[in-house]
């Protein structure tokens, strides 16, 4: 059912004009997404207006070889223009808070880079400023591009249907080895006033995202605990070519109790070595299994323990049929795409909000609940890992046998 547009909504221009903030790894993957969905997906009009950085020189390179307009170095003036619309914040997550709110204050549409923000209270100024929003027309999505992956909106599916019958535990497991090296020099994303936390709220947000995502679940009690294996890096000039703590988690590990009685394990590392970019998920009911890594994305393990004994076995489903999710607008059955897409998807997705005037998800509210998680894995981490209920959480109680 489509949603009716907001009676105090702004009526939507004839072309929608976009700025992205930032232009480095997350802002070459949005452009990527910008300059390509319209030539796939049926997309309300829209033009690549701005991309803003700090480096005059560096961001307008960025912005010719991305397919921007022009460039500009203050986000502020941006976002005050009459001809931008929508504001992509690929910056870095100490600058969400302010831009975010500014934008939406100013009417924008506001797409933002997870984790939502660095820290619970910005989060919470951020979702409140998009329900405010929201009630003049104007939409807000936080970027877990993972719910994009077809496979992952495939698995999302048959669970809803109930193929896994109920789902009594699930395995998430992201590993990265770029800090491997003890000598991997330090950079924004080692600092807790730049990065907010590590892998934490780097990559353990995405896996807890799909926890939620996948299943449709609330998380009611955590424990956790983090863990820096590489207390110092080498500091480069700002601490003259000397050594610079690490004030942020390499790895965490968190169990996650839900409402529906299932348990989630989740464990995230940035110095698994030999792991490129591996988000693991393993989903266990009493009626079936799904097994996903995204290393092989176009892939989807599926068990149905539904049939006779001897006939069981995990089967691969190769999710590249147009009837798979998002991929009748690619290529002939059997082409797989890649970990880009996502991003298309996610931009496609957010422009049909905003032209219907629908809430998008995951909304930032979504995004605050993840944040609530992780704050949660941080303070179970320094109370030892003692059992951490989630704010307005009910007691946890056993599932009713069978349901």
């Amino acid at each position: 059912m489509t949603t009716p547009a907001h009676p105090t909504a702004t009526p939507a221009p004839p072309s929608l004009g976009v700025a992205a903030i930032g232009y480095a790894f997350m802002g070459k993957a949005h452009s990527n997404a910008w300059r390509n969905v319209a030539s796939f997906f049926d997309v309300p009009a829209f033009e690549q207006k701005v991309l803003v950085g700090r480096d005059a020189t560096a961001v307008a390179e960025a912005a010719t070889k991305y397919g921007w307009a022009e460039a500009a170095t203050d986000w502020r003036e941006v976002i005050n223009r009459d001809d931008i619309h929508i504001i992509d914040i690929c910056a870095p997550g100490w600058m969400h808070a302010e831009i975010a709110i500014a934008a939406l204050e100013a009417g924008k549409h506001v797409l933002v880079e997870k984790p939502l923000a660095n820290t619970l209270a910005e989060a919470e100024l951020m979702t409140a400023a998009a329900a405010k929003a929201r009630a003049r027309g104007v939409q807000s999505m936080i970027g877990f591009n993972y719910r994009r992956v077809p496979a992952l909106a495939l698995a999302r599916e048959l669970i809803a249907e109930g193929r896994l019958g109920t789902v009594r535990h699930v395995r998430a497991a992201y590993l990265q080895d770029w800090l491997a090296d003890d000598q991997s020099p330090m950079t924004w994303r080692l600092r807790k006033e730049t990065a907010g936390s590590g892998a934490l709220g780097d990559i353990a947000s995405h896996a807890i995202d799909q926890v939620l995502y996948l299943l449709g679940d609330q998380v009611t009690e955590v424990t956790g605990r983090l863990h820096t294996f590489v207390p110092q890096r080498p500091g480069g000039k700002a601490a003259g070519d000397g050594l610079e703590d690490v004030t942020v988690d390499d790895a965490a590990w968190a169990t996650l109790s839900l409402a529906s009685g299932a348990i989630a394990s989740v464990e995230v590392s940035r110095v698994a070595t030999g792991q490129k970019n591996s988000l693991k998920l393993e989903i266990y009911g009493d009626r079936g299994t799904i097994l996903f890594d995204l290393e092989n994305l176009n892939e989807l393990g599926f068990l149905d323990a539904t049939a006779p004994v001897r006939e069981q076995g995990f089967r691969r489903i190769l999710v590249n049929e147009p009837e798979h999710p998002y991929l009748e607008a690619w290529w002939p059955q059997g082409h797989i795409i890649g970990w880009e897409h996502t991003f298309t998807h996610q931009v496609r997705d957010f422009l049909l909000a905003v032209r219907d005037q629908t809430p998008p998800s995951p909304s930032f509210e979504e995004g605050l609940n993840v944040q609530y998680i992780l704050n949660a894995v941080e303070e179970s981490a320094a109370a030892k890992s003692a059992l951490i209920q989630l704010p307005g959480a009910a007691p946890e109680t056993s599932p009713t046998e069978g349901a």
